[in-house]
């Protein structure tokens, strides 16, 4: 399997090379100009001292990802863990980090979970309506607070109504049917998108079949002056989980969950202030059987809400520009498993931007400051560094601290082959990393080495096979990796070719650790490795490759291959999507084998 790695690294980067010397094409450009919307000091692309790299709305339609988990499984140092298909149940994971440790914002809006990160990817929207995706590897505490721990990713969605018009209809393997529409529509100084999707299977093994609803509405008035941002979302997701959570005999499981996020912001805008409070209400409702057809063997309910209220500003002065915020929420939970629970949560945030050198050099040190009423207060500060060297090389550094608090079910879950510990303490980290982007007409590329120290991580961990998995602080933990990433377009004929590659290498020192069993933070991806390729030879006709290489710190590793074909004729898009074109037997977590090769067909209309 490594000797396979190898080789298509060395093919691909001999065929990258030759890239560098095609003439110029303007999408790279574009990803240099787009502004980063995540963060309080809004700046180009190209002008962050941090690892940032960007999905744009061109490359989510040309991959053969038909959801969230499948898209971001093609950027390195992004491990998404998935079981079954369709992304209907699956864990975020970034540079060795566990699933509790990444953060996912909508539009801003953080939608971390009180109850387990677990249910991170349910708030996943449909790829219809999502314009791009900011990745932040690295850590991102003093930016987001606790839970960006290891990075954070932001969904930028859909504002031009003009442009989302269209209906869809795909047909596959497992009787998988995904039928969607999306409309959008201009009054005035208003605009207002909409979109429905259902997504069913009969599942590609016994009890794996799955229906997922998603509901999206966006709205945005009084464009002209103080606009006001109103977004809605709705999923509800029903499958069978076979294996997915227990031991490998549960074969009967099965699990219902609904997430919603209703949110509304506006912007108050000078020459040199932009003030934005935003509002939002997070809901979510899981439902768990460990025998299907049988309620009364075991049954788990749970609903968490969450209400916040953020208010995020810059100003800018001969200074440089500062930033600052404060985010304040509570969160309440029931449980028949993890009882009442309630927490209340406030962050300040503060931030500042120096430019020196005739801008060549920028500082920005900040520092975030947190309460939690179950942990009291906490501190984070941190700072960024770059130096541009010229126009298209920049050299960065940063340094922080970062923080979680245990979730609910890491503190009180008692269940069949998990039990939480409520003397937990919280989790904490250094942050280093220094990199260097290179910017060029057609070509970007990045390399950067990292390293983290944690203390108290939480893992669940036991010491013979028979015992139940047991929420535990671990001593101490080094995480140490290099990571490099490059995009190139370039013009074959008449058309344009696109070629993205990413490394992720991870080493993890266990200092001190003892266990025999790790159940998440001791089997990330020592090597990661994506390739892409978004080709054109033929008038009406585009196709996409997309391998990737994963080994894992137990030894197992594998390589996927997925493919999509469209043809355009008019308003009417045909598509084939093949995944796991060859086949590969293999595991992304626990004892859920992954589908072998199945296809997408499927017909777009755009209006």
């Amino acid at each position: 399997m490594k000797t396979r790695f190898y080789l298509l690294l060395l093919i691909v980067s001999v065929f990258s090379t030759h890239a560098l010397a095609a003439q110029e094409v303007s999408e790279i450009k574009k990803l240099d100009s787009i502004t980063i919307k995540s963060t309080r000091i809004e700046l180009p692309f190209k002008k962050n001292s941090r690892t940032i790299t960007l999905i744009s709305s061109e490359i989510i339609r040309q991959s053969p990802a038909t959801n969230l988990a499948e898209l971001l499984q093609q950027e390195a140092g992004i491990d998404v863990r998935r079981q079954g298909v369709n992304g209907m149940q699956a864990d975020l994971y970034i540079r060795g980090g566990s699933f509790d440790q990444t953060l996912l914002l909508i539009d801003g809006i953080k939608v971390e979970d009180p109850q387990t990160g677990h249910h991170t990817l349910n708030m996943a929207l449909p790829l219809e309506v999502i314009e791009r995706i900011e990745i932040i590897k690295g850590p991102a505490a003093r930016v987001f607070g606790q839970n960006a721990f290891t990075g954070a990713i932001n969904i930028v969605t859909k504002s031009n109504a003009d442009a989302v018009n269209s209906v869809r209809y795909k047909l596959g393997s497992y009787n998988q049917h995904q039928a969607s529409g999306t409309l959008g529509t201009q009054i005035k100084n208003s605009t207002l998108i909409g979109h429905a999707s259902v997504n069913t299977s009969d599942g590609y093994r016994y009890n794996t079949d799955f229906e997922n609803q998603n509901y999206f509405i966006k709205g945005r008035f009084n464009t002209l002056k103080n606009p006001v941002e109103v977004i809605g979302t709705f999923s509800e997701r029903k499958f069978g989980a076979n294996q997915f959570y227990a031991v490998e005999s549960g074969n009967d499981q099965y699990e219902e969950t609904q997430s919603s996020l209703v949110g509304a912001s506006t912007e108050f805008k000078t020459e040199t202030l932009k003030i934005t409070p935003r509002v939002y209400w997070k809901r979510n409702q899981d439902m768990y059987l460990y025998v299907r057809e049988n309620p009364s063997i075991y049954r788990n309910l749970h609903h968490s809400n969450k209400v916040g209220l953020q208010v995020n500003a810059s100003y800018t002065s001969n200074a440089g520009i500062t930033g600052f915020g404060i985010d304040a929420a509570k969160v309440f939970m029931t449980s028949t498993n993890l009882g009442e629970r309630d927490r209340t949560m406030a962050n300040l945030f503060v931030e500042h931007r120096f430019s020196l050198a005739d801008n060549a050099l920028d500082i920005t040190p900040g520092v975030s400051v947190n309460y939690f009423s179950d942990f009291k207060f906490h501190a984070f500060p941190g700072v960024d560094i770059g130096y541009a060297i010229n126009d298209t090389f920049k050299a960065y550094a940063n340094v922080g601290y970062t923080y979680r608090v245990p979730t609910y079910t890491d503190l009180y879950y008692v269940g069949r082959t998990d039990l939480g510990n409520a003397n937990l303490e919280p989790e904490k980290a250094l942050s280093e990393e220094l990199g260097l982007k290179y910017f060029g007409e057609n070509f970007n590329a990045y390399v950067a080495v990292f390293n983290r120290s944690s203390d108290n991580l939480i893992d669940y961990t036991k010491e013979n096979e028979a015992d139940k998995w047991e929420a535990t602080n671990l001593k101490s933990l080094t995480s140490t990796g290099l990571e490099f990433n490059l995009s190139s377009s370039f013009k074959s004929g008449q058309y344009t070719q696109n070629i993205s590659l990413g490394y992720t290498y991870l080493d993890e020192n266990l200092n001190d650790i003892k266990t025999a069993f790790s159940k998440y933070v001791l089997n990330a991806l020592t090597h990661h490795f994506t390739a892409t390729v978004r080709s054109q030879f033929l008038k009406n006709v585009t196709q996409s490759i997309v391998y990737k290489f994963a080994e894992r710190a137990s030894g197992t590793s594998y390589s996927v291959v997925d493919v999509q074909a469209t043809l355009s004729v008019s308003n009417f898009d045909f598509s084939i999507i093949g995944n796991n074109i060859f086949n590969t037997e293999y595991i992304e977590t626990g004892f859920v084998p992954m589908p072998k090769g199945n296809v997408l067909v499927g017909l777009n209309y755009t209006f």
